[in-house]
């Protein structure tokens, strides 16, 4: 468990700025906003790296 909260607390602030960056262009696609969203989430890498961005993207996205 020691590593999964390591690599958390390594890319915390990295994902945060990534959730950020993805819904920074909510406004600007729209509809097409989803879609790309979810694309962008799939290229990234590693998996686990991929769901903090998506749990900080749904966390931001509350927040608003």
């Amino acid at each position: 468990m020691a590593g999964r909260a390591e690599f958390h607390q390594q890319h915390l602030e990295r994902a945060r700025a990534e959730a950020q960056r993805l819904l920074a262009e909510r406004p600007r696609l729209g509809g097409a906003w989803l879609n790309w969203v979810a694309a962008e989430l799939y290229q990234l890498g590693p998996p686990a790296y991929a769901n903090m961005v998506r749990r900080e993207l749904e966390q931001a996205a509350s927040d608003e």
